[in-house]
């Protein structure tokens, strides 16, 4: 190895110091230490990840915060990105046994098949990384509401306002965190002009209720149209959610639910490590829920 690869090395691992490296590649490992979710069964709403090789350490975090803090017992469906090793499907599945761990094979012929009367949505779903989390969630899922979730979300709290609106049989909006500035591929004015209606803006996919009817594919096909939509890989993706949610009828959940890139915790029951704050994620997210007794709780 080289000076030069020695050193981007040295950087890549420590660049955020010592305690992030220590929380990230020692004390997040201890995750598989902890007893499984074994009951995992309540359909009142259905938890639907996308996950992959490189993340799916981060998603067992983000699951069993979930859990541990809702005291829920939500079912969950794991989607495969096509990258997952089989002993990592094992482990998932050991952890999380009553889940559902979705092949990218099965899945990749399962989903394709049904979108063989949607040209603009068989196209998305055959080239863009991401769009499982638009299709196959839909397909896939066994419930009327539907809770999106990414990997790089930790839970500290009951988030409250979420569970109240998932459980409440006469809240009919989708209902997601607040971005902390919209990123969508499309303008929000041409989807004013050429659709009829607005936008919610700072529409963030990684976490919300989604009603099942909401992900309409004739809607979809028609967003895919779009001019300029197909633009950044993980931006579309998010902006078909926040189309269909917008037509559909949604709204954001309150502020301490807000993606934001500065700050701590500060109270808040959940937050969004997005890429830019990632490493915060070990650094701040997990030290927390360590120092709160989490991993103690699922000894």
């Amino acid at each position: 190895m080289s000076i030069g690869s020695l050193v981007l090395n040295v950087r890549k691992k420590y660049g955020h110091g010592l305690k992030v490296a220590h929380y990230r590649d020692v004390v997040r490992l201890r995750i598989l230490d902890t007893r499984p979710i074994d009951n995992a069964v309540d359909t009142t709403c259905e938890i639907h990840v996308l996950t992959s090789s490189k993340d799916w350490l981060n998603l067992m975090w983000a699951l069993k915060s979930f859990y541990w803090a809702s005291e829920k017992c939500y079912a969950l469906c794991i989607h495969d990105d096509g990258t997952l090793a089989t002993e990592q499907k094992e482990t998932l599945q050991q952890h999380f046994p009553k889940s559902r761990v979705i092949d990218r094979q099965a899945a990749d012929a399962y989903v394709l098949e049904s979108l063989t009367t949607y040209s603009n949505c068989l196209e998305f779903r055959k080239t863009n990384p991401l769009s499982p989390k638009v299709f196959d969630f839909s397909a896939y899922l066994r419930s009327d509401r539907m809770l999106l979730l990414d990997s790089d979300v930790l839970f500290f709290e009951n988030p409250t306002a979420l569970i109240n609106r998932i459980e409440d049989p006469s809240y009919k909006l989708n209902t997601v965190n607040g971005d902390a500035a919209s990123a969508f591929t499309v303008e929000p004015a041409i989807v004013k002009a050429q659709c009829g209606f607005d936008v919610l803006e700072r529409f963030n996919s990684g976490l919300g209720l989604i009603h099942k009817a909401s992900v309409d594919l004739s809607w979809i096909e028609d967003f895919l149209s779009l001019p300029g939509i197909i633009g950044h890989f993980w931006r579309i993706e998010q902006t078909l959610y926040a189309l269909f949610s917008s037509k559909y009828g949604a709204e954001l959940l309150p502020s301490i639910y807000d993606v934001h890139l500065e700050g701590d915790i500060s109270g808040a029951p959940v937050r969004h490590y997005v890429g830019a704050i990632r490493h915060l994620m070990y650094g701040e997210g997990i030290q927390h829920l360590v120092k709160r007794g989490f991993l103690k709780d699922f000894a």
